[in-house]
């Protein structure tokens, strides 16, 4: 058995909050971890054994954490954690239990960022770019302790994070000039949620995607716009159900009964006027992604027994959703013909697996989200839904290319 060690950072080992003892897990266990990381929520499933650093890139996806030598020597994976600067290989992520995290990705948005970051490049401080997080993150931590140091300081402070390409010059040029124009303290992140991760006597800054933890959580639903583009992908589903229209409806005007009907999803406040903070959580495979925004049911129809809503989210790896979702339920034979129908605009890392595997995935979800709603309305108890394998996906997607191609080949004939 492998004990949780809370090393490094003065962390006990972690306990179960009931018994209050030390909660043991398996070598070839896992265990899941939540902590806040630019702001927002963010959990993993890990073995005792993964570091923090392969669990921000590999099941969070924020590769700006660079992993160098493994050892906690050169200083790429530095990230800022419950306000100081800690090497995330030296970190386990099983340690991270209500831990708040800042990465490189949530200093700035790449319309919006920095100062550090537009100094680095205005001093063309970026070179090979392997050591630019850790460097921007130990910069930023250094002036956020020592405001105003002087620059023949900085040489020293600077050293624990190494450039292999000796372009140590206009990095100490870089930092010098942040650190001369904000004498009171470094400005605070660009891309962290309102209230969290910022210097200890600095303002809040603002928020990213409208999402964050905290008292984020309930201060309201922002103006939801959707882009006037077209979506990263456009999911319809048809699908017949036992229940009758009456039974669905009875769901479909509780919204909270009709969240839980989706997989992952959860509302976590009611603003009313059909306003909402909610949360969902999506599997991709081995990835693991949480969307924490706002929702405002716009429609709600009981003669034509039509919902819209629209939705915007973020997650902790810096990717945004929006959503425009309409769902129709008409008779048809003893039961009902569900019609929904989703426009979504991604950005950020979702958007990156490519609208094919987005579009299988969405459709498999509000697949499951019907039969979820067919069987509530009907007073079952819905199947437990359990997130998507990898192989699962790659078996959906080579069958439905399949079944496209046949169709196509059909349709010439």
């Amino acid at each position: 058995m492998s004990t949780l060690l809370g090393l490094f950072r003065g962390r006990g080992p972690r306990q179960d909050e009931e018994s209050q003892e030390t909660l043991r897990v398996g070598a070839e266990e896992t265990v899941t971890v939540s902590f806040t990381v630019n702001g927002r929520p963010a959990s993993v499933d890990v073995a005792p054994r993964v570091t923090l650093s392969d669990a921000l890139r590999d099941h969070l996806g924020l590769t700006g954490t660079h992993v160098g030598c493994e050892h906690g020597v050169c200083g790429m994976c530095t990230v800022i954690v419950d306000g100081d600067a800690a090497r995330a290989c030296l970190l386990l992520a099983c340690q991270m239990e209500g831990a708040e995290i800042m990465t490189v990705e949530g200093l700035g948005k790449p319309d919006d960022l920095h100062p550090l970051q537009e100094s680095f490049s205005r001093h063309h401080a970026l070179q090979c770019g392997f050591c630019t997080p850790g460097q921007l993150m130990s910069a930023y931590d250094l002036l956020d302790k020592e405001p105003g140091i002087a620059p023949e300081e900085l040489p020293e402070q600077m050293s624990g994070v190494l450039c292999r390409c000796t372009g140590y010059r206009n990095i100490m040029d870089a930092v010098g000039e942040v650190a001369e124009k904000n004498p009171d303290g470094v400005p605070p992140p660009r891309n962290c949620a309102s209230g969290a991760l910022l210097p200890r006597d600095s303002i809040g800054g603002p928020s990213a995607g409208g999402s964050g933890t905290g008292d984020d959580e309930h201060r309201g639903v922002a103006e939801i716009r959707m882009p006037s583009t077209e979506p990263t992908v456009a999911v319809t589903v048809d699908q017949e159900v036992e229940a009758t229209p009456d039974e669905l409806w009875v769901v479909m005007s509780d919204t909270e009964r009709l969240a839980r009907c989706l997989p992952g999803a959860e509302l976590v406040a009611d603003f009313g006027d059909d306003t909402y903070k909610g949360r969902i959580r999506v599997a991709l495979g081995p990835v693991k992604l949480a969307f924490l925004g706002d929702i405002h049911v716009v429609t709600r129809d009981e003669e034509t027994r039509t919902i819209r809503a629209l939705a915007q989210a973020a997650d902790a790896g810096g990717g945004n959703v929006q959503a425009d979702v309409r769902i129709t339920v008409d008779p048809q034979g003893t039961g009902s013909a569900i019609h929904a129908e989703a426009d979504l605009h991604m950005t950020g890392r979702i958007a990156q697996f490519g609208r094919s595997l987005a579009n299988d995935v969405s459709k498999e979800m509000f697949g499951q989200f019907t039969a979820a709603l067919d069987a509530t309305a009907r007073g079952e108890e819905a199947a437990e839904i359990k997130p998507t394998s990898a192989l699962t996906l790659m078996a959906q997607m080579t069958a439905n290319r399949a079944r496209g191609a046949w169709d196509r080949l059909r349709g010439r004939n």
